[in-house]
């Protein structure tokens, strides 16, 4: 079986009319790599549009606020990508002259690429032979070869990559990389592969086992954490509210939120526990808005969430107006309730 030319063969016929395919400039290809980690096409698309008008050179992103690439970069999720984004941008400028590394290695350097991505980069800009290994290749190499060493395994990593150096075309690895991940995304895709239709299906392990849907191999799921998040909506009579950052390790670091009382379970709160936070103002009521809580799903947490409005008689000088709100960057699920609740009672 030829797969690597087979592959290149389909992809030429089949493949994806997207934006970043149309150069081979490093600093669009990141952009798109980054941004399309975790992301769905569709969903990543409008922000790579805005990110290239917003920020068309690597000079304009490191010249670029931090608030303002995460206000950018606002409903993508995994914040980290956005401040490795900009911190890299920052590092090409400085150390680099703003030229983007043209090596494998180079590009390692760069916080928030790992293997995949300067394989992805160094290869369709730089025509380097390093393969990619994401989801999509995990899945068209382990049915069509049958491997089952558990992906989530640092064995079943070495495994994969090695057999994707081996198998891939060294001579045209950019399109190559790509032929293998849109094959993955359109015809190999996770529940209900177009096996009929397979380029592979004379070939495929797994399909002449019939054992399509127990490829790739993992070992079990990690265990959710569920969380329970009470936010202080403080509200003045002259339109103002409190906003604070997050600056500790973990979910949204350096994103903005209103005061936040964490439980260890799904309790409610005290009134007199809420008015101990907010010692510096004057009270007049304490109002539970949502009984039921907002369930915000992330990767490895589940986030049940209340909100409570305080309206107070001022915050003094500490106070933020409600119309200036929408320009700090929030968690989605803090965007939503912005949008929908709090700007809507203030109008």
């Amino acid at each position: 079986m030829d797969f690597s030319n087979k592959l290149t063969s389909w992809y030429l016929d089949n493949k994806r009319d997207l934006p970043w395919r149309k150069t081979k400039e490093p600093y669009f290809i990141w952009l798109s790599e980054i941004i399309l980690q975790q992301t769905k096409i569709e969903q990543g698309m409008s922000f790579y549009y805005s990110f290239i008008q917003s920020y068309p050179t690597v000079f304009h992103l490191a010249n670029a606020s931090e608030q303002e690439v995460l206000k950018l970069w606002q409903g993508l999720g995994y914040y980290s990508r956005a401040r490795n984004l900009h911190h890299s941008a920052k590092y090409i400028v400085e150390n680099y002259n703003g030229i983007f590394p043209s090596t494998y290695k180079e590009l390692l350097k760069l916080k928030g690429i790992g293997d995949y991505t300067a394989s992805a980069i160094s290869s369709i800009c730089f025509n380097e032979p390093h393969a990619v290994v994401d989801g999509n290749v995990y899945r068209v190499l382990s049915r069509v070869f049958g491997l089952q060493t558990p992906i989530n395994t640092s064995k079943g990593i070495k495994e994969f990559k090695l057999l994707a150096q081996e198998v891939m075309n060294t001579e045209n690895p950019g399109t190559y990389n790509q032929a293998i991940m849109d094959f993955g995304a359109l015809c190999c895709s996770p529940r209900n592969p177009s096996c009929e239709t397979c380029i592979f299906q004379n070939n495929c392990y797994a399909l002449l086992q019939k054992e399509i849907h127990n490829f790739p191999v993992k070992t079990s799921k990690t265990k959710i954490r569920n969380r329970f998040f009470n936010y202080l909506v403080i509200v003045s009579s002259d339109n103002k509210t409190l906003l604070q950052q997050r600056t500790e390790q973990g979910i949204w670091k350096n994103l903005y939120e209103f005061p936040l009382l964490e439980t260890s379970d799904n309790c409610y709160l005290n009134h007199e526990v809420i008015q101990q936070e907010i010692p510096f103002t004057q009270v007049q009521s304490i109002s539970l808005y949502n009984d039921i809580p907002i369930i915000h799903k992330l990767s490895h947490q589940h986030l049940h969430i209340r909100f409570w409005f305080v309206i107070t008689t001022e915050i003094k000088d500490k106070g933020v107006g409600l119309s200036q709100i929408t320009s700090f960057p929030v968690p989605v699920v803090l965007h939503n309730f912005i949008e929908k609740i709090l700007l809507l009672n203030a109008s």
